[in-house]
């Protein structure tokens, strides 16, 4: 009987689930799940996670007492409500998942730390094993450092908005376990600034991901990498191989149901023997290398401004909905 993509592509990849919808998760059976601000943001408006949110809240207030106002509720809330996704998405899937770190601390690397420290924490209240978690951080030099910390404390890092080869190769040197480069966001900048279409190995994210996975198998970096941020499954198809890939359940469902021939085109034994350059990135190299690649300059920009931003309105909509369930119990006590 013909294999689909997915289940060939399995044989050669862990594959990821990219969603914090935790019912997708569950119909596509990742090995692990990765969420970021928007996706969180996107799964707390879901009718069917109603109920999570509100729990959240409700935790909040209780712990901050009836003088808090709705705003600080609110803001403990959203720190909570990542982690009570993550451990309902843990209880799915048998690996890991990767729960950020708010990305306006993407400069700091002491207020990342500690914030790292407060994810692992709540998850260890809950009695899950800093294991089963990786801390995604923006892959700006400073959030690189409080990774290259974290690693050796045993917390295990995911750094993001990932678009140059001198922000993968710093994560690597930083010891970090794990890099998501982000394919479908490099395609959408050079097809902006060219006007051209690319498609298949001719893709910049395709290039860039195959250039970063070649780099670290022939120097033996023990960093994995998992390409990120797909727009079709194109893409996905070039880097069959890849150590990991994080795939949208739309994607994923189209890979389930196509069949057809896989074949690898990422390999660890034919990048150990390519004629590569070896850099050393300190930090006047990382800050000349990032001036230098508009693409990553304007995409990394980008990609913190718009975790930001959906953190932002999260905190609007928990505001809001705190707002409802207290008018609720309002005329419930009303009523009595």
């Amino acid at each position: 009987m013909p294999k689909t993509l997915l289940q060939q592509l399995r044989e050669m990849t862990v594959v990821v689930a990219d969603t914090g919808d935790i019912e997708a998760i569950e119909q596509a059976k990742p090995q692990d799940a990765t969420t970021n601000p928007s996706l969180i943001t996107a799964a707390a408006q879901m009718p069917q996670y109603q109920s999570i949110v509100d729990g959240v809240l409700l935790d909040a207030h209780k712990q901050l007492g009836d003088g808090a106002s709705d705003k600080d509720v609110a803001n403990l809330a959203f720190k909570h409500l990542a982690i009570e996704f993550g451990k309902r998405i843990l209880a799915v899937i048998p690996g890991r998942v990767s729960t950020e770190v708010d990305a306006r601390l993407s400069f700091d690397t002491e207020g990342t730390k500690k914030m790292a420290h407060d994810i692992i924490g709540l998850y260890e209240k809950s009695g899950i094993s800093r294991e089963r978690i990786l801390i995604k951080i923006a892959s700006t030099w400073e959030g690189i450092r409080a990774a290259e910390q974290l690693e050796k404390e045993g917390i295990h890092c995911n750094l993001t908005l990932l678009f140059g080869l001198h922000q993968a190769i710093a994560c690597a040197e930083a010891g970090v376990t794990l890099i998501s480069p982000f394919v479908g966001r490099i395609l959408d900048w050079y097809k902006k600034d060219t006007g051209k279409d690319y498609k298949g190995a001719d893709d910049p994210g395709v290039q860039s991901v195959t250039r970063v996975y070649n780099y670290f198998k022939r120097f033996g970096y023990k960093t994995v990498v998992m390409g990120a941020s797909f727009r079709n499954t194109g893409e996905i198809i070039e880097l069959a191989g890849c150590d990991l890939l994080t795939i949208s359940p739309h994607l994923l469902t189209e890979l389930a149901t196509t069949e057809g021939d896989l074949s690898r085109k990422l390999d660890p034994e034919k990048a150990k023997t390519m004629q590569i350059e070896k850099l050393t990135i300190d930090k006047a190299t990382f800050d000349k290398m990032h001036a230098a690649d508009r693409m990553a300059n304007d995409k990394l920009k980008e990609g913190i401004e718009g975790f930001s931003k959906a953190l932002e309105n999260l905190e609007v909509l928990l505001a809001k909905r705190l707002c409802e369930l207290e008018t609720r119990d309002l005329k419930l006590v009303s009523a009595d």
